[in-house]
């Protein structure tokens, strides 16, 4: 065999007559990939980010603390009538139930305090408002990683349980907070001001009373006047308080129950309709005028980010929707923060408070300000999630 015919050798160069055909030029083949990832390693893509590494962690944790006190700022005039007329405080009922109402008192606080007077207690609200956002937004990526671990497990349910968890998760740790700004929203003293220090010091000590136990016997003795059980029902007032606790840090958990039942549907239904209303917005035969083009640097599980105008559109559909499973709860939980600073004093249970909402204007009582509601949390829940999700890309998570 010659040298020329060997394989591998290199054939000199020779010139090409006019009819000839060009060879093929030969590319050595390339290696089978080792591994299915290989082949993915030519483009420049981030690998599956692990959630609970710490780099991952205060990412979230920030972009939601942010996004929380971006869309309550948006919103703090309008949340601080909200309280008013839920609360009932004498000075705004004649305004509740109308636009016009609303409109009417907004006015008058504004020639009461000025503008400062719109963002009354908003500083406590943000002191609020972003360890809750970090804990909530950090505490659904975090659950929803360990309910849903695949994407064949994620189901509406699974996605319902993801964000009542959070919810409750979140409201634990910042419900305090919130008890201070909803006593420094209701405040419409026009020759003083309580700090936020005389605040906490009020709720502190302010004295829970109970009203005594009821039996038939001494009920049928009160209707017939026997002035031995008004007697005893005295001695039974005075020493009940005596029994439960008077005064404390409990103070500071006022209406924590109905909170957390109503951060349940609320919390839920906010993250599944949020991100329903995405995967719809993402279907294919939308998805050119509802999407944006990935980042080349994203995961190739995570899915393409919506415009703006999508995903303002998500959270505002969130918003609207959780906002009217949860608002009797909380009107409810309104009422019970706000009973050591009105009234006898006297603890209202969630039962107790129902009646009395019920006996004062009925059922359509428990959904006193509803549509400032709307006014307030869709713009709020669609400045949330569009705030939290643009971070997320800008954190590169």
């Amino acid at each position: 065999m010659s040298h020329a015919s060997m394989p591998g050798a290199s054939m000199p160069h020779q010139p090409r007559e006019a009819g000839d055909v060009p060879r093929a030029i030969v590319v050595p083949r390339k290696e089978p990939a080792v591994c299915p990832t290989d082949d993915e390693a030519r483009v420049p893509r981030k690998a599956v980010q692990d959630k609970r590494s710490f780099d991952y962690v205060w990412r979230s944790g920030v972009a939601g603390g942010v996004a929380g006190c971006a869309a309550k700022t948006v919103v703090a005039p309008l949340d601080r009538v909200k309280i008013l007329f839920q609360s009932r405080n004498p000075h705004f009922v004649k305004y509740a139930g109308s636009w016009r109402g609303v409109g009417a008192a907004i006015t008058e606080i504004y020639h009461q305090d000025g503008p400062v007077g719109l963002f009354r207690g908003h500083s406590a609200t943000l002191l609020r408002i972003f360890p809750y956002a970090a804990i909530k937004f950090l505490a659904y990526e975090q659950i929803r990683a360990i309910v849903i671990p695949r994407k064949d497990k994620e189901t509406p349910f699974r996605r319902l349980i993801s964000g009542s968890l959070a919810g409750v998760t979140s409201v634990f740790f910042t419900y305090p907070l919130e008890v201070l700004r909803v006593r420094l929203a209701f405040e419409t003293k026009k020759d003083h001001r309580s700090s936020l220090r005389s605040i906490c010091k009020q709720i502190y000590h302010e004295r829970q009373y109970q009203k005594p136990p009821t039996t038939a016997a001494t009920v049928a003795a009160e209707l017939a006047g026997a002035p031995s059980a008004r007697a005893a029902a005295t001695t039974i007032a005075t020493a009940a308080p005596a029994l439960a606790p008077r005064f404390g840090l409990v103070n500071f958990y006022r209406g924590f129950t109905p909170t957390l039942l109503g951060m349940l549907p609320y919390a839920g239904m906010s993250f599944l309709t949020h991100d329903t209303v995405g995967d719809l917005l993402r279907l294919p035969i939308i998805a050119q005028y509802t999407t944006m083009p990935k980042p080349a640097n994203s995961s190739p599980s995570k899915p393409a980010p919506l415009r703006s105008w999508a995903e303002l559109f998500a959270g505002g559909v969130a918003g609207l929707v959780s906002q009217t499973a949860s608002y009797p709860l909380e009107v409810i939980r309104r009422r019970m923060q706000v009973g050591g600073a009105v009234g006898d004093g006297h603890r209202l249970r969630i039962g107790e408070t129902a009646r009395l909402i019920m006996r004062e204007r009925g059922f359509r009582g428990f959904f006193v300000g509803l549509t400032i509601g709307y006014a307030k949390v869709v713009p709020m829940a669609a400045a949330s999630f569009y705030t939290y999700e643009r971070l997320k890309m800008w954190f590169g998570i």
